[in-house]
């Protein structure tokens, strides 16, 4: 089973590109997609059969957003973590499967001046809690934009974006919070160097250069570690300032 999410910095910009090549060419059987920026009205596409869409917008027009294509209908599809303040921006899609969880997320941004911070540390609590809720039941993989490069080898200049969104100790601390709670960053399972990313600046030929962050991650609860077959980076898959990552799964 191939699972996979891409940021696509929305969702109409990427249909002129080679999106629905992509979806032919890949196949996966789950796609999570995040910042699709619009409504299902919005997107004048008829998608190929054998996907069953659902999507979480926010109530502000053209802004963040999640969707998930999947070619097994879930057994039921929860697009909330049940509290308000954080249940407005479309943030998250949880799609409930024979034996396990899939939540797709897009965390937010805690901005540039770091305004959006405290509010960022409480929403990675509160998600951290929804996640171990569900994990009560069955096994969760999560993925997504996390909006953070959890080491130093998950960004290429590192000591230069100390205190910079997306690399603050508090937002690091957020995720490692997540693995100290039992949750597997699926690709570390696999790659333990650097030099991988999933998100470049869109100045300065940053993509070019390779100076990225390795801010959109698969993490997977233990106990569906021996089910994990590989783990994956698209770097050369163009069409948004991120590329998709993916695991495969037995």
């Amino acid at each position: 089973m191939k699972l996979i999410s891409w940021n696509v910095n929305g969702l109409r910009a990427v249909l002129k590109k080679t999106f629905l090549e992509y979806l032919e060419t890949e196949a996966p059987d789950v796609l999570c997609l995040q910042e699709t920026k619009c409504t299902p009205d919005q997107v004048e596409q008829l998608w190929p059969a054998h996907y069953t869409t659902f999507w979480n917008c926010a109530e502000k027009k053209g802004y963040s957003g999640t969707a998930i294509f999947t070619k097994t209908r879930p057994l039921k599809v929860t697009p909330h973590i049940g509290i308000d303040e954080h249940d407005r921006e479309g943030r998250v899609l949880t799609a409930e499967y024979p034996d396990f969880f899939l939540v797709n997320v897009y965390v937010p941004n805690s901005k540039r001046a770091l305004e959006r911070l405290p509010y960022r540390q409480q929403w990675d609590r509160d998600f951290l809690g929804y996640l171990k809720s569900l994990e009560k039941k069955k096994p969760v993989i999560f993925c997504g934009d996390l909006n953070v490069a959890h080491t130093e080898i998950d960004l290429a200049n590192p000591k230069a974006n100390v205190r910079n969104h997306g690399f603050t100790i508090e937002e690091r601390n957020g995720f490692s919070a997540f693995v100290g709670a039992g949750f597997l960053d699926a690709f570390r399972e696999f790659e333990k160097g650097g030099g991988h990313y999933s998100w470049w600046s869109p100045m300065g030929g940053a993509r070019l250069r390779n100076v990225g962050w390795r801010i959109d991650y698969f993490l997977l609860s233990q106990s569906l570690r021996p089910r994990l077959k590989k783990a994956f980076i698209q770097s050369k898959i163009l069409g948004s300032d991120h590329c998709p990552v993916g695991i495969e799964i037995n």
